[in-house]
Parts: C-alpha cells; structure tokens; sequence
C-alpha cells in the first residue's frame, strides 16, 4: 500500500473517530460566579450554544484544504486561500473584506553554498533538495527554494567559524578568545535567539555572512525518532525564517509607523534602515552544516556548545573556506487580508479581534493552518449563534492575516491603518501554531491571564475534564508561586507567559497597547518551517483525530464570545500590578549587583498605588452595577497608559513600557525594557529617564483606576 492511501485511510477512519469520539462540552454553570457579569446565566446558555458546534471533522477538512499546496505570501497560491477564508467568513454570516497591501518583500533568485577544506578538497556543495523516503508532498514544483527573508544580495568567499547560538554570550566567549569575527562567515545553530539577532549581532561585529542551521541536538535524531519514523527534524530539512530585524520594527520595512495601502504614493516609502538585513543570510539543513563543521580546526569549544553531530566541534577560523551566493528579487508586492466583521448591540467601538496569519513558507500545516483551521471553526460556531438571533455587546473582527512569516507584515500594515480605531479595542486573542501536540499553553498581558484560566475552565480536554484540569496536571513544573484567582482565593494553577515577539499580537499590544493573548496547543514539532510540515506529518503524529483542533476552536471562540458579552471588561489589575512591583524589584536587585544607583522609590511607590486602586475596582468587576460605561472606558484606558508615545530608546515603533520583544532576544520578552535594557548597557542616565517615564505610566494608569465610579 502507497503511502498516499495508507493516509487517505487514516483521515477517513480520524474522520469518523472524530465524530464519535469527542467529549461533550463542560457545561458553563449559570451559578458560578464569572468576572464582568452582573448573572451569568444568560451568558452561560449561549456557551453551551457555542461549544457544542466546532467539529473536529470539519477543522481536519479545513486543514487538508487549506494545506494543501504551498502558499507563500504574495503568491496566486496565498490569494486562492484568502478568497476561500473569505468565503467561510461570509457563509457564517460576517460583513467580510479582503484587505490588500502593497509591501516590500523578497523571493528568492538563487542561493547557494559550497565549501573547501584547507587542502582544497570540496566537501559541500548546496544546500540539498529536502528529501525524505515517503512523504507525498516533497515534490511539489512550488515549494520554494531554502532562504531567509530579508538577507541581502551578495556573493562572499570567506574562512568559516563556528558561534554556537551566535548569542552576545556567544561574541563575547569568541572575544575572549582572541577569534575575530570581522571578514568571517559565522555558523550559527537555531535556538536561543530570534533568527534575526544572529545576523544583527554578526553584522555588528563584521561578519561577511551567516549560516543558520538547525542541530541535531536542538532539533533532530538527538531528541527522539526523525520523520517520517517520528515527530523530529529529518537530516535534510531546512528551516527558513525571515532574519528582519523585529525588534527594531515589524511590517513593511519601507513604512515604520505608516499603513502601506495599495494606493500610497512612492515618496511616502523610504529605504529600509535595519529592518532588513545588510549581510549574507543562508539557512542549512544539519546534513549539509555537518561536513563544514566537520572541517573546521582551531581550538575546541567550551561547554555547552558541542551539538550532537557525530565529531568533535571546533570553533575555527581556518580549516574550511565558504562561499555564499545570494540572490534575493526584492519588489513591491501585493498581500491580503481577509476581515470578518459581527456588529455589538452595545459597545461597537470597543471591538473584540481574532487573529491567525494565513501565510506559510511551504504548506504549513502545523504552522499556521492549523491556526486558521481552529479559527474558522470558532467561525462556524459563532455563526450558528447568529442564526439563533444572538448579537454580542462588542463587535467582534476576525482577522486572517497575510505576510507574518517575512515579518508580521499583514497585521502591522492593518494594525497602522486602524489605529485610531484600535485605541478602544476590548483585547486581541491570536493564535498562529495552532496544534502541533496535546498540551496546551499560553500567553498573555497579566491582565487577561485569569480570563484565560476562566476559559479553559469551560473547555473539555479531549482527555477528560476541562483543558484546565490537563493543563495543570501536564505543566513541566509547579508554578513557583501560587496564583491568585479573582476573589483573592489563592488556587493551583499555570505559568502564562509573557508577549515578547514572533507573532501578530506584537503590532496590537507593543505598538498601541490592545490587551493581548496568545494560545497554542504543543507536542514535539521538528518540521517548523520546512517543506515537511504538511498533512502527512500533522495527521500522523500532532493530532491525528483533530480533537485538539476542535480544543483550540472552542477556547478560541469562546475568548471572543465572553470578552464581547461581558458587561464589564473582564481584566485583572491586580495580578498586573503585583507583577510589575516583581519587575521593578527585580530591575533594583540587577542594578545594585551592576553597581548602578537608581531611585526605584518612586516607581516602586507607584506600582503599590496602582495594586490599591486594582483592588478597589475588582469589586466592581465581580458584582458590576450603576456606570459601565465609565468603569469599562477607565479600565480600557489602564492598559493604554502604558504606552509611551516616545518609544523605547532607539526603537520607537515599540511603546510599551511594560513589555518589549528584547534587542538580543527577539522572540523572548523583556519586561520594563527601557530600565532593563539600559541596566544592561551599563548607561546610568538612560534607565534613570527610563525609570522616570515608567513612574510617570505607573500613576497615569493607576490614576484612571482610582477615577473609576
């Protein structure tokens, strides 16, 4: 039996277990007491509406549908998947639009790498077409070739080193050792850092160029069984990745700040300055990184930089000599995206938005389908409320965005062009990686953490009980300290982390301060951004009955349902409060071991005012009663008062005072990042102006809690 119908067999029998085998929805009780309800109890019979509709048979349709070909941003591919998502916004009865934009990216012309070793010999020469014996989708004519967006043209010929995770950490261990990076190609493996920063910090120091490859020990034979005999990175795959500088500005990097709408005039563009890379950027599989490695003399590493290739690593330079050829076709390109629109009765101006990017490197099945697939399914459930004549008190948007793999490019364009609109949004809830295995995890602003908890709550896990009673039972370790649930009860309960970057959140939280979450359910995933996260893969070993994308329907629909029928914004200043004093003292103890005085007195004075006027307006939440209105504009406006017009120091697309993807990180947040960041230069004037602007937020914010009625 082929391959091709071994598969079709398990998607018709994962199909029919499917129907039979998902659990009944927990029922949302109408006694329990829900944060921003005066009774639940009307809202509770609209959920029971709701979780009884998303269909794990129909998201595993979606998802084969929707994954089928490749579908790169810009391609007549991506424009034939945001026509069909357009179509079922509009089946489920949402006032619907497809969004264009006009965008500068690249596809790539060529790229290619060869080696020498030091007598000459050729010892590689790529990278090699990604192969693996059976799966059925490798050979499609669309798939594009390995490459990182936003590289630079060029061709280099320099001697290579090895940088490890190309870290700071990193540059400062090759510095020690008197290697010197100028000139050189740097061979960085994946992980620890946005792609991105590696080029940025290469660049910085003089790099020629980069390679970036996944190793087996992050990402292959190392932690378990290869594809297509498991879940891990197979030794040809290929991981690509836009190397944009994020964490200076994401979208269209000729328009920091400005919408690129189809029809805005050439001389209001400008040329890229640091969002896109000036250096050579190629990525590697880990069978064509091996033999350059391999060649490589110099001293060994030190620990903790030996990945799991079967020889001893050595940092170079000398021994290998690489040549780089990159030709990137940068143009000004069409991209869509598609907006569903239900009206509020009540409060239309501060919408609830859903959010899941719609473009893939290849076919994406993991990577964002299933996002999209648990989103129209969240689509077709409230949809079938509408027919039943529900309308909810906010609008809700859903928002199926395009171009976020080459730099969270649809969301930021639509994010910059709305923003005035935005200012009142009631939250933003994304979801990019969808499914990629059972356990479910999030991210959030402090303030919607407890709302998320509340959802899951309501969920059924494909396992039994609530998607809450298997997240806390699965979670790596215990919470390091207890959470505290709205009443002040102290409950066991989850780390949610924080929003740093990667996703389309960033635009909506770090540029204009929407309260912010994003969700995902997690298992071993070593196809991420390679030709090999397809519906074979995903079928087989993330969710082959697609009862988690039928979880992740739920809990995404339902954020929106709740968060648009409360009668008061459900948010949580309390928790955000407490964790800001964390940060704050924190930031102190790092600047007193650094030798650095700062006054954290004020700060920490306005972090304590902000917790008492939290506290005063959670009784308000729990029993809401007289005006609403002016309790939810004061609450909407908390979290708005965390931005600062200004920016962050040399990066001012990024206002947020409180949460900022990390200059060196990319992907991780950094909490209070103007005072952490200047902490960390070492720049005693900067974190005190820093510090003094986080104050100045801190009162505001806790000013517009104490004028609550």
């Amino acid at each position: 039996m082929t391959l091709h119908k071994a598969l079709a067999i398990v998607f018709l029998v994962a199909l029919l277990q499917a129907q039979i085998s998902a659990p009944p929805p927990v029922q949302p009780s109408s006694r329990q007491t829900v944060p921003g309800f005066a009774d639940f109890a009307a809202e509770a019979r609209v959920e029971r509406e709701f979780l009884a509709v998303p269909s794990a048979r129909l998201a595993g349709e979606e998802l084969k549908t929707l994954s089928a070909v490749p579908h790169l941003a810009g391609t007549p591919e991506d424009r034939k998947t945001a026509l069909y998502v357009a179509a079922k916004f509009r089946a489920a009865g949402f006032e619907t639009q497809v969004v264009p934009y006009r965008v500068l990216m690249d596809w790539p012309k060529e790229t290619r790498v060869e080696a020498w070793d030091s007598s000459g010999r050729q010892v590689m020469t790529g990278p090699t077409r990604p192969s693996v014996k059976g799966d059925p989708y490798e050979n499609d004519p669309r798939i594009v070739m390995p490459y990182n967006a936003s590289s630079a043209s060029g061709d280099v010929t320099a001697e290579a080193l090895y940088g490890n995770y190309c870290r700071p950490q990193d540059f400062g261990e090759l510095t020690a050792r008197h290697i010197d990076v100028r000139g050189k190609i740097v061979l960085c493996r994946y992980g620890g850092n946005f792609r991105g920063v590696k080029v940025y910090l290469a660049e910085q120091r003089g790099a020629a160029g980069v390679l970036i490859y996944s190793d087996p020990r992050d990402d292959g034979y190392f932690k378990g069984k290869v594809w297509p005999n498991g879940p891990w990175r197979p030794a040809t795959a290929v991981q690509r990745g836009s190397v944009q500088y994020l964490f200076k500005y994401p979208g269209d990097p000729e328009t920091p700040g400005l919408a690129s709408t189809p029809d805005l005039p050439d001389s209001a563009r400008k040329s890229p300055d640091g969002s896109q890379g000036h250096i050579v950027s190629i990525p590697l599989s880990y069978q064509d990184a091996a033999p350059i490695l391999h060649a490589l003399k110099g001293p060994t590493p030190p620990e903790g930089w030996q990945g799991a290739l079967p020889f001893r690593y050595r940092l170079g330079p000398g021994g290998v000599t690489v040549h780089l050829v990159s030709r990137q076709d940068y143009r000004r390109r069409l991209i869509w995206d598609v907006v569903g629109k239900v009206q509020g009765s009540q409060y239309a101006d501060n919408p609830v938005i859903v959010g899941n990017h719609r473009d893939a490197w290849v076919f994406g099945a993991v990577d964002p389908v299933s996002g999209t697939a648990a989103m129209l399914e969240a689509a077709h459930g409230i949809g079938a409320l509408l027919k039943t004549g529900w309308r909810p008190k906010r609008t809700i948007l859903f928002c199926s965005w395009d171009g976020e793999e080459e730099g969270l490019i649809g969301s930021t364009e639509w994010v910059e062009q709305y923003a005035a609109m935005l200012q009142h949004a009631a939250a933003y809830f994304n979801v990019d990686i969808g499914v990629s295995g059972p356990n479910f995890t999030a991210a959030a602003v402090p303030s919607l953490k407890q709302f998320i908890l509340g959802v899951t709550r309501a969920v059924p896990s494909p396992k039994g009980g609530s998607v809450y009673d298997r997240w806390v039972m699965t979670r790596p370790h215990p919470s390091k300290s207890p959470g505290v649930d709205i009443a002040g009860r102290t409950a066991a309960t989850v780390q949610i982390g924080d929003l740093g970057s990667g996703s389309d959140y960033t635009p909506f939280l770090q540029h204009i301060g929407v309260p912010s979450a994003d969700i995902s359910s997690e298992g071993p995933y070593g196809v991420y951004h390679s030709t090999f996260d397809d519906f074979a893969w995903f079928a087989r070993e993330a969710d082959p009955h697609f009862l988690y994308l039928q979880e992740m329907a739920r809990i995404l629909g339902l954020e929106a349902v709740r968060m648009a029928d409360a009668d008061v914004l459900p948010y949580d200043y309390v928790t955000y409060a407490r964790e800001i004093l964390s940060y704050i003292r924190a930031a102190r103890s790092k600047a007193q071991d650094d030798s650095i005085a700062l006054d954290f007195g004020p700060a920490e004075a306005a972090a304590e005012r902000l917790d008492k006027a939290a506290r005063r307006v959670q009784s308000g939440e729990d029993a809401p009663t007289g005006d609403l209105r002016g309790l939810n504009a004061a609450l909407r406006q908390t979290e708005a008062d965390f931005i600062n017009p200004a920016g962050l120091p040399n990066r001012p697309w990024y206002k947020h005072v409180i949460f900022a993807p990390g200059e060196y990180t990319g992907y991780a947040a950094v909490v209070i990042p103007g005072v952490n960041e200047a902490i960390d230069a070492r720049n005693r004037p900067l974190a005190a102006k820093e510090l003094a602007v986080l104050t100045q937020s801190l009162d505001k914010a806790a000013q517009a809690l104490e004028s609550a009625p």
